[in-house]
């Protein structure tokens, strides 16, 4: 079976990927007694959002592209993604405790906000990219439902404090444009991408 190689951790990802019947194996960007080839997700002085996050894609499965060689990995196709949420022209990542969270969560209350995907595949000599943005709109979160949320641990390592596959799927009361997409990993540009470079025919 082809497979190819997901510049990422997140278990949300791998699930998507199966869930269109992609077979992946996670690449992991830091590789002891190998290389690290880690990346720094620190917004640069007056990136925009946009560009942010395609940036960081990009360095991300180069990142990938570089593990691969170094550990003399087989020849398939790198895919790597960065997603972040926007309210207001900021980018909300992760984040740091609870307390943190909580604050997110009280500032999305109520409010729509973005959520970008950018999702880059390298391959041979080539590094295709492709973003998909999302509109989300929160119900009004009084404290208690904030507080419960919390509690279920579901804001962890998560950008904008939420995950809408999980209990904050009950928050959102409209969404424009992908879902999947807002999961980590819009599944028609990825696999418009893939198809791009022929490593799937059609799904």
């Amino acid at each position: 079976m082809r497979l190819l190689y997901l510049a990422s951790q997140s278990p949300r990802r791998c699930e998507l990927l199966a869930q269109i019947g992609i077979a992946h194996q996670v690449l992991s960007l830091h590789h002891p007694g190998v290389a690290d080839f880690s990346v720094d997700e620190t917004p640069h002085p007056g990136e925009t959002p946009e560009a942010y996050v395609q940036r960081v894609c990009l360095e991300k499965a180069r990142a990938g592209l570089a593990m691969r060689a170094a550990r003399q990995l087989p020849d398939a196709p790198v895919l790597a993604a960065d997603t972040s949420v926007i309210l207001d022209g900021e980018i909300l990542g992760k984040p740091d405790d609870d307390a943190h969270a909580a604050a997110m969560l009280r500032r999305l209350s109520g409010r729509e906000h973005q959520v970008m995907t950018a999702i880059a595949v390298g391959y041979q000599d080539q590094l295709l990219l492709a973003l998909s943005t999302s509109r989300v709109t929160f119900a009004t979160l009084d404290d208690a439902a904030i507080a419960a949320y919390l509690a279920s641990g579901e804001q962890r390592d998560k950008a904008g404090s939420y995950g809408i596959q999980g209990r904050a799927a009950a928050f959102i009361t409209r969404l424009d444009g992908s879902y999947s997409g807002v999961m980590g990993l819009p599944l028609y540009e990825t696999a418009a991408l893939l198809r791009q470079i022929g490593w799937v025919a059609a799904l």
